[in-house]
């Protein structure tokens, strides 16, 4: 099995919603758009899992942007992730091959979008997540999706040469996290994260999520 065809059975495996439109993109941006897509959910992995204190999420997070930021081959992040290996799922613990994957005419922008909101999680790692009024929200949802939305944007450029609307695009970023702050709620709150600003109710997040000037 190539690396390629192994990239789309782990994005099977970690995201059906996504897997589908990303299968049927054309060669070169497929590749482009799987390595970013699995280079964040690997991080994303690490944000979330349970079975790790904030201070050890801060280190791996920080440990995988330093080693994206350098001139990495996929092996070095198994010194970047330690000891932690058991613990870790097969996505991020293969995130030196997903970041490989990307052409190397683009492979650069996947890396820095990686290693810069890796380093955005780790800061929020090491402050418990601590959201107190929308302005947090607004600069935890830019800072671990909007960004997204600018990755994807820039991928299409550079593919082939179109533009959208990054305002737009940062908007698509945080709606989507936004829906995942409201499914997720439950089980954050029972990790001992609270995402909503103190006295929001769903429908306030709902509201954030969809107002104009955000998308």
């Amino acid at each position: 099995m190539s690396i390629g065809e192994d990239a789309l059975d782990m994005l099977k495996k970690t995201s059906r919603t996504f897997f589908i439109p990303i299968s049927r993109l054309p060669a070169g941006l497929q590749d482009a758009v799987m390595s970013g897509y699995l280079c964040l959910r690997a991080i994303d992995e690490v944000e979330d899992h349970p079975g790790l204190d904030n201070r050890t999420k801060a280190m791996l997070l920080h440990s995988i942007s330093h080693t994206l930021q350098t001139t990495f081959t996929a092996g070095d992040f198994t010194t970047a992730l330690g000891r932690y290996q058991q613990e870790l799922p097969e996505v991020t613990l293969r995130v030196g091959e997903w970041a490989l994957l990307a052409p190397p005419y683009v492979a650069p922008r996947v890396w820095e979008a990686t290693a810069t909101m890796a380093d955005r999680m780790a800061q929020w790692a090491d402050n418990g997540w601590v959201i107190r009024t929308e302005a947090d929200l607004d600069r935890y949802t830019f800072g671990v999706a909007g960004s997204v939305g600018l990755l994807l944007s820039d991928l299409w450029a550079w593919y082939n040469g179109t533009q959208s609307n990054r305002f737009h695009a940062v908007g698509f970023g945080r709606g989507l996290q936004a829906v995942n702050i409201l499914r997720n709620h439950p089980e954050d709150v029972a990790r001992g994260v609270e995402f909503f600003p103190p006295g929001w109710r769903e429908e306030d997040m709902h509201a954030y999520a969809l107002s104009p000037w955000r998308r």
